[in-house]
């Protein structure tokens, strides 16, 4: 009698075949034994199933890790607590891409994807802060180098158009070099093992292409939405008291 946690075990070890994990994970839970399991009878993830588990769980606590740690950091340099909301806004965009890109290449969700997912994280903010960086300096009248007044300050829509107009080709000309430099891996050239980077390099494309796109039109309209925000917040606290 083989026992598990004190408890009577049966091990079944499935050959995956070429299969995805993850496909046969889900085929199992919807066996009809499985589904309708007797009581005192549980299921338990063993082996290859059981590290795929752990390692989903330990990428999300390192991605939740990661945004807040760019929230601290965009909150030390732009001295505002609501404004890194609005560059953390472009994480959602390449998420979405990325997962598209997935499934039109028909690639599983896995390890390398998300480490693509991660790369994404730091690709997608930078995007975001070269546009809000430029719109709070031009509402300011000021280029960056020191501070000082160089040109007459700008209202929040005109700041809006010519940061999306004057940022727009940085942020094509990274996704292009960026996306061109993954284009091997994803058709698996050179590579020992192109199906351990295809996904990788699939799911960052794919972000890639949504994050740029999307980030000139959303980013502008969260950036509104965070000021408006800001401003209630402001004449809310500047209200004295009867």
């Amino acid at each position: 009698i083989d026992r598990l946690n004190r408890s009577r075990n049966i091990t079944f070890e499935v050959e995956l075949s070429g299969a995805p994990l993850g496909d046969v994970t889900e085929a199992v839970q919807k066996l009809p034994s499985i589904t309708n399991l007797p009581p005192g009878v549980k299921q338990l993830a063993l082996g290859d199933a059981e590290v795929m588990g752990e390692l989903f769980a330990s990428f999300g606590l390192a991605m939740l890790t990661g945004v807040l740690c760019i929230y601290i950091v965009l909150v030390l340099l732009f001295k505002d607590f609501l404004q890194p909301f609005t560059i953390l806004a472009a994480l959602p965009l390449s998420l979405g891409g990325a997962f598209v890109g997935l499934l039109v290449v028909n690639q599983s969700f896995s390890m390398p994807s998300l480490i693509g997912l991660i790369m994404l994280m730091g690709i997608a903010t930078k995007n975001s802060i070269l546009l809000v960086e430029y719109a709070i300096l031009a509402r300011r009248g000021s280029d960056g180098s020191d501070g000082h007044p160089v040109a007459a300050p700008m209202s929040r829509f005109d700041a809006l158009i010519d940061a999306c107009h004057k940022r727009a080709r940085p942020i094509v000309m990274t996704t292009i070099a960026m996306g061109a430099g993954m284009v091997p891996l994803a058709v698996g050239w050179g590579a020992a093992d192109s199906s351990f980077r295809s996904p990788m390099a699939v799911a960052v494309i794919g972000g890639l292409i949504t994050s740029t796109f999307l980030s000139l039109l959303v980013i502008p309209a969260v950036f509104t939405g965070v000021d408006d925000v800001g401003l209630w917040f402001n004449r809310l606290l500047r209200r004295k008291p009867k």
